[in-house]
């Protein structure tokens, strides 16, 4: 585990009360519930920041246009490469 860093939030007061009871309610401290968000928050923004590119150059796929959302979003299973109709 690497070394952590201490930072002070300020909350409102409506969003800590949410979070205290999510907090309690999974059995997690609300320091926990924190640093994951922020870990998924950073790691969702350096994904974006590697796909805004998406269809700028030659992919090899023909389906790449009908696709883009399904495939920034990782829903594919399989490349689905078929030829350009006419």
């Amino acid at each position: 585990m690497s070394s952590r860093m201490k930072m002070t939030i300020y909350f409102e007061e409506s969003d800590y009360r949410r979070l205290k009871a999510i907090s309690l309610e999974l059995g997690r401290s609300p320091a926990s519930l924190v640093r994951d968000a922020v870990a998924a928050f950073v790691r969702r923004r350096l994904r974006a920041k590697k796909v805004q590119s998406l269809g700028s150059g030659r992919s090899g796929r023909y389906d790449l246009s009908e696709r883009a959302e399904e495939l920034l979003k990782g829903e594919f299973l399989r490349p689905a490469c078929r030829t350009p109709t006419p």
